[in-house]
């Protein structure tokens, strides 16, 4: 049996340090194990590297290099935290997501060399476009290297115990980012897009999308409740002062809320368990016994209830998309809307025209970085929900 050469693995590292100094201090962070006959080299979300001697004899050290690189490219996107459920070509789209700046700076391993040219698809963007875009091409990994469970988060046989813990790892993909904005300062065109991106990302103060999401629809609910008029259907203060006339009395009317959730093929049940989360924070901000309107909605309204739980939702739909069909459908209900809450993965075309009524969209996204051609209009107040 083949030993594990430690000498050609450091070799492999400080070829890798040369190339991307940046990334110096994730590289060396990986714990090593050896892991006869698992026929590959593979990384856990714990940060372990796990290497087949077998494997990595038949490498140089400029591949096995590369080979480490790209996974850890995986560990400080957090692939394996955004793997979907089941992961279907999830090792395909990731590998896109960070191939194309690893072939940037000469690091693209021949053991994984998938690229976004592969599909004819544009290079910077994220695992999630990539796979909601493959659209009719049939999918083929050109990969024989299997990057383990810190890839797609499907925990593999060889897998150990010990690693980093949660905020250990957290720790350091911000060490990383820092160093790379740094490094990107002093030696600017050194950095590849992509990598820039996710550091300025990790190291961006992170807005609680939930207070923000409440502080518009609390604006919204007092532009309509603060807005008083004048009524005959309760008798004023000062009827007393004139009994021969009919003096109106101010009222504060109750906003009506209804929200549009969409339904389409698009919206998986991570994304629909959220939009249920989302209307059951509006109950509980509307007040007790307040009831709420849900139109479920893909191109046109499926269920339309009066609920007073999110439990008692119904969300029928599952074909096409077209929000605007249900911000119709809620702005001719009675009593009329005064509120419109859309909640929407974003995938949809939007009305020309403002309807009569406030609209308020929370644009539900696993990046939280929606694509800009299906980003709201100005007319609606929009708000991108990320990950919870």
């Amino acid at each position: 049996m083949t030993a594990l050469d430690r000498h050609q693995l450091a070799a492999a590292r400080l070829w890798a340090t040369s190339r991307q100094p940046y990334l110096a201090t994730a590289l060396c962070s990986v714990q090593v194990a050896a892991r006869p006959g698992i026929g590959t080299v593979a990384v856990d979300p714990k940060w372990r590297l796990y290497v087949d001697p077998e494997v990595a004899a038949t490498l140089d050290a400029q591949e096995l290099g590369r080979i480490v690189t790209h996974l850890v490219s995986h560990l400080l996107r957090g692939h394996a935290k955004r793997a979907p459920s089941p992961p279907a070509h999830w090792l395909l789209t990731a590998d896109c997501e960070v191939n194309d700046d690893l072939h940037a700076t000469g690091l693209l391993p021949e053991a994984a060399p998938d690229h976004p040219d592969d599909l004819d698809l544009p290079t910077g963007r994220t695992a999630e476009w990539y796979g909601a875009n493959l659209g009719s091409r049939v999918p083929f990994r050109r990969a024989w290297l299997d990057c383990g469970s810190g890839a797609d988060g499907c925990r593999r046989p060889w897998d150990g115990d010990g690693g980093l813990s949660e905020r250990e790892c957290r720790l350091l993909c911000k060490t990383v980012a820092y160093q790379t904005c740094h490094h990107a300062g002093r030696y600017p065109g050194t950095v590849p897009g992509g990598w820039l991106r996710w550091a300025e990302q990790v190291l961006r103060p992170q807005v609680d999308w939930r207070q923000v999401l409440r502080a518009e629809i609390r604006r919204a609910i007092a532009s309509v409740a603060g807005a008083v008029d004048y009524t005959c259907r309760k008798p004023s203060r000062r009827a007393e002062a004139a009994p021969d006339f009919v003096l109106p009395a101010l009222h504060r009317p109750q906003p009506e809320v209804v929200v549009v959730c969409d339904t389409s093929g698009s919206m998986h049940e991570g994304l629909l368990a959220r939009a249920l989360a989302e209307i059951g924070g509006l109950l509980t901000a509307q007040g007790r016994g307040r009831q709420l309107r849900v139109l479920a909605v893909d191109t046109h309204v499926h269920a339309a209830s009066r609920v007073t739980s999110a439990r008692q939702v119904a969300l029928a739909g599952g074909g096409g998309t077209d929000m605007g069909a249900g911000i119709a459908a809620a702005t001719v209900l009675k009593p009329r809307a005064d509120i419109v809450v859309v909640l929407t993965d974003g995938y949809t075309p939007w009305p020309d025209r403002p309807p009569p009524a406030r609209v308020v969209v929370g644009v539900l996204q696993p990046d939280g970085h929606p694509h800009p051609a299906w980003m709201p209009p100005d007319w609606a107040r929009t708000v991108v929900i990320g990950p919870a």
